[in-house]
């Protein structure tokens, strides 16, 4: 089932926005087989070229326009990180490339470029407008994503940029550009497409929307804030149920991953679960993964550079000048989170406390140019040259600088020398989505030139290297033999520093070693291959089962459930109603009868109403079967005189206002509350929100209002306290949603409703209609319960209709759902109509059923 609900989706993008040329059609399917028609359908039986499709915002290119001719020329980025991931594939896997150019292309060239990427390197360009690119990457994604997700928050003016929705409207106008790319070369039934970075956090969402089963991975290359940062964003339900339009998202670190998940449990109240070694969250019915992966770095392509020669006599080089000295490399780009102020006032501080180190130590800095020219840039850069001058003042002579400060654009083979002769690396950022670094300092200095000419002539040298890294950085937990430090205690990072430089051999080359099998087993071949193995996981069930797309606009989602599972039709319902001719009703009473969040529990007079019609009808058995005491339920419900009750989830049992309560277990030794409830209450008191409900068969701790995780947490401290204190007395505990559970052994709603059943059936009233609602996992028991109970061999003869029902589209064992309570009593009235359809008897119910669904 089709949602008609995005319309407003397009209202956020500009009409000639939507005018963009169409990506040339070269990338035809290779199809060999036969076409067979069935019923109007195509059944293509054929061998089809896998393919990936690699979705970011630039592409992985080097563009140059040719002097003479003007003309656009194009090679591959061999460094980019999307064009190296295609070492993980299987060579026979086309690789497909979606994003912008690093130039502008005037309209007038844009078809003849398409054509061009599109034939000679796969790759189709998205071509977005200069100010539409302006604001969506220099604007939405720079000024507010990227500063937030490094957990800066826009406080004052000054500090960061605030909210402006017309940058936001150009985000998501620039990622519906890209989808309409995607879609344009996709073959959604076959084709992986894999998205990369906070650019593109909403393109799921369009991806999905136009096809359900689209086989959807995506990766944060950033941090991923904690929910206290991430929830002051205005847009922040957008971008989240954006990411959760995803089958499998990749995170680098456990941390980034967590904090996700908080915001998941947070804002929309998602658990998650580990499943075989794996994490997943349900969200409609649909599993969407979580993977934690650190990226790694091409081998072949580092090795390769450090065998030029040019790298050589750059070794050679650094090795006369920096002779006798310990050398410390950092390279970083200029930005204020990559720490490189505080990495040279610990540098500092060392050189202040150490005067032993002044002229043996030189700390070379390596400034990557800067990707913006803001404000906070600007201050970083003039932070930086005012301590290195100041450090050079103070400690330098004629023919020794401390710090050498490298303010130019380095090419890859000249900082690969510096690592390779570097003693120590340190990585100093105060907040790094991964940072790669630390990995091409261990790989360089496993494979440095120099080494490998000098043990021509000497003994080999065993391979060494020491790192010192903020443990604020993607890539710290997979180093464990890195000295790991805070970058903001100047005092520990100019400590862990000494500890690098003065470690004794044998101990740097255990570390090496650790680091270098962790590298080199860990590289960028084995991160795609990983998370694409992982996306075929995630995606291989979807063709088993049913989608429906709900959801207005950037709320677009898809419900999954199973093929058997629909919604129950009230012209069905009705004639099965009518036909028979003894029926037996469960209605389960809050999510069902009354809506959680309602304030008011009691029912209105319309399901009293209801309920009673449908009570003295004499063809009707109808009970509520409620986890509710008895006291509330009797007082409630008192009108309806024939309504049978089953409170407290079947431990007590009247089947008529004039009956007799029974307890289910007439001779319990409940004696176990006294152990229970002090325990309950010592979680009570430590746990703000919480509360205990106190039954006559047992108690419920409640943490709804709780803080989100420390609620969970508490729940699951209080389930195992539990389950230990009453190991030997005759209680089951239970989780539930937002609660915990204490309750005799052998009373669940299932068992009292294959009670009644039974009880029925002695009294030679068989039901040939069964029909069974509830919301909440207690009504799982009694779907399941009723299932085997009225098609075992003293039924059989009945072949009774079973109409179990859950409130809500979501996985369950009943086989018909229902949307919500509205729904629920309005198929009810029509039963009501259908037990006594006398006109003037309930006009309220006089509706057609088109009207009521």
């Amino acid at each position: 089932m089709a949602s008609k609900s995005s319309s407003n989706i397009l209202d956020l993008v500009p009409d000639n926005l939507l005018d963009m040329p169409q990506t040339p059609r070269g990338l035809p399917r290779v199809i060999t087989g036969i076409i067979n028609e069935q019923d109007g359908d195509s059944d293509i039986s054929s061998n089809y070229r896998e393919r990936k499709i690699i979705v970011s915002n630039m592409l992985p290119l080097h563009i140059q326009r040719d002097p003479d001719t003007l003309k656009l020329t194009f090679s591959f980025d061999e460094d980019s990180l999307y064009y190296q991931l295609k070492d993980g594939f299987t060579p026979e896997t086309e690789i497909i490339y979606v994003g912008s150019l690093k130039v502008e292309v005037d309209i007038s060239e844009q078809e003849e470029v398409a054509q061009k990427l599109l034939d000679e390197f796969n790759c189709v360009p998205t071509f977005l407008p200069h100010d539409l690119n302006k604001k969506f990457y220099s604007g939405f994604c720079k000024q507010q994503l990227w500063p937030l997700f490094h957990y800066m928050l826009p406080i004052c003016p000054d500090h960061a940029d605030r909210f402006d929705r017309v940058l936001w409207q150009a985000y998501v106008s620039a990622n519906k550009i890209f989808a309409d790319k995607v879609m344009e070369i996709a073959d959604p039934e076959y084709d992986y497409i894999w998205i990369h970075d906070y650019h593109l956090m909403i393109l799921p969402t369009f991806l999905r929307k136009r096809y359900n089963r689209v086989k959807l991975g995506f990766f944060l290359h950033s941090p991923f804030p904690s929910s206290e940062i991430y929830r002051t964003l205005p847009v922040r339900d957008e971008i989240l149920k954006g990411l959760l339009n995803s089958d499998l998202i990749g995170f680098h670190t456990f941390d980034y991953a967590r904090h996700f998940l908080s915001c998941c449990s947070r804002m929309m109240g998602l658990d998650y679960e580990s499943k075989r070694g794996h994490i997943g969250l349900d969200y409609f019915g649909r599993t969407v993964y979580i993977k934690i992966l650190p990226v790694g770095i091409h081998m072949g392509r580092l090795e390769s550079v450090l065998n030029l020669p040019i790298t050589l006599q750059k070794v050679k080089e650094i090795a006369q000048r920096y002779k006798g000295k310990k050398v410390i490399v950092g390279i970083d780009d200029m930005d204020i989170f990559k720490g490189i102020s505080l990495k040279l006032l610990a540098f500092e501080y060392l050189l202040n406390h150490h005067p032993v180190l002044q002229g043996n130590i030189v700390l070379i800095q390596i400034v990557n140019p800067e990707r913006s020219s803001g404000k906070d840039v600007q201050e970083a850069k003039r932070e930086t040259y005012l301590i290195v001058n100041r450090i050079n003042e103070q400690f330098g002579s004629p023919d020794y600088k401390p710090v050498v400060l490298i303010d130019r654009p380095v090419a890859r083979w000249e900082k690969s020398a510096y690592y390779s002769m570097a003693d120590c690396c340190i990585v100093n950022a105060v907040r790094d989505g991964m940072n790669l670094v630390p990995y091409k300092y261990i790989v360089c200095r496993q494979h440095s030139p120099y080494f490998d000419e000098i043990k021509e002539h000497e003994n080999e040298k065993p391979r060494t290297s020491m790192l010192v890294v903020s443990e604020f950085i993607g890539c710290s937990p997979s180093l464990s033999g890195a000295i790991r430090v805070n970058p903001w205690d100047i005092e520990s990072v100019a400590g862990a520093i000494t500890s690098a430089i003065t470690m004794k051999e044998p101990e740097k080359q255990l570390r090496h070693e650790k680091h270098y099998r962790y590298v080199s087993s860990h590289d960028v071949s084995y991160w795609g291959r990983s998370f694409m193995q992982d996306l075929e996981r995630a995606s291989k069930d979807h063709y088993n089962k049913r989608c429906w797309g709900i959801g207005f606009g950037l709320g677009f989602r898809v419900v999954s459930l199973s093929p058997s599972f629909r919604k129950l039709s009230p012209n069905y319902i009705v004639s099965a109603y009518k036909k028979s001719s003894r029926r037996a009703i469960f209605l389960d009473y809050d999510g069902t009868l009354v809506s959680q969040s309602a304030i008011v529990k009691s029912p209105g007079d319309e399901i009293i109403n209801i309920l009673s019609i449908l009570c003295n009808d004499l063809k009707n058995t109808v009970f509520i079967v409620s986890g509710r005491g008895r006291k509330s339920l009797a007082e409630w419900l008192a009108p309806c005189e024939r309504l049978g009750l089953a409170a407290e989830h079947g431990y007590f049992t009247r089947w008529s206002r004039g009956c007799e309560w029974e307890s289910s277990l007439p001779c319990t030794d409940l004696e176990w509350i006294e152990v229970a409830e002090p325990v309950m209450r010592q979680y009570t008191e430590a746990t703000d929100g919480s509360n205990i409900e106190i039954k006559e068969s047992g108690l419920v701790w409640h943490h709804q209002d709780a803080d989100p995780d420390f609620g969970s947490c508490q729940a699951k401290e209080l389930l195992i306290h539990l389950e230990n204190v009453l190991a030997n007395e005759p209680a089951v505990v239970k989780r539930g949603q937002h609660i915990v559970e204490v309750k005799p052994q052998g009373v669940t709603k299932g068992l009292v409703a294959e009670k009644i059943l039974s009880t029925m059936v002695e009294k030679g009233e068989r039901p040939d209609f069964v029909m069974c609602i509830g919301d909440d996992r207690s009504d799982e028991d009694m779907f399941e319960s009723i299932r085997n109970t009225v098609l075992n061999a003293s039924l059989s003869c009945v072949t009774p209709e079973i109409f179990a029902c859950t409130v809500g589209r979501k996985p369950s064992k009943a086989k018909y759902y229902l949307d919500d309570t509205a729904d629920v009593i309005k198929l009810l009235a029509g039963l009501a109509n259908a037990s006594d359809p006398k006109p003037g008897t309930i006009p309220r119910f006089q509706v057609t059923f088109d009207a009521l669904f």
